[in-house]
């Protein structure tokens, strides 16, 4: 009896042609499940070998879609967690611009200067942005580790 198994094919899957980049993502996925136990080594070798093979991005996707999409690597949090980092410091630069103006239409109204409020708020912010990135907090995978690569930002709405 051959019990060599044949992955269901996903219907109405895109027929736009696929790089090697794709491919090589999707052997990714297909090392991974084999290493995760998901796969068989007969099975993986099928579905590598059709993985080496396809030309749209539609066989691809029948060669992965009955398992789950792979953890990010920990380079890869690293990076979204400082790109989100990055991003709270627009979100800085922007709140000191508004405050900023404020503050030069206030003066102008009154004609003299007046103390700069706005550094109380941005210096409480700016705290809060750099405490994230250096306090020892542990990671999603408990390694204790340090500043941004252990955690995220809170989706914006």
């Amino acid at each position: 009896m051959d019990d060599r198994r044949e992955p269901p094919a996903v219907p109405s899957a895109p027929a736009v042609r696929v790089s090697d980049r794709e491919r090589d993502r999707t052997l990714g996925v297909l090392a991974a499940a084999l290493a995760e136990g998901r796969l068989d080594p007969h099975e993986h070798g099928i579905r590598a070998g059709r993985a080496l093979e396809a030309r749209t991005a539609g066989e691809l996707a029948t060669l992965t879609h009955d398992l789950p999409a792979p953890a990010p690597s920990r380079a890869e949090r690293d990076r979204k967690d400082l790109r989100e980092w990055l991003a709270e410091w627009r979100y800085w630069l922007g709140g000191a611009v508004i405050m900023s103006g404020i503050w030069g239409a206030d003066c102008a109204r009154r004609g003299e200067l007046t103390s700069y409020w706005p550094v109380t708020p941005l210096a409480v912010w700016a705290a809060v942005l750099i405490a994230f990135a250096v306090w020892p907090r542990d990671g999603e995978d408990g390694d204790g580790s340090q500043g941004l690569s252990g955690g995220s930002w809170p989706d914006r709405p």
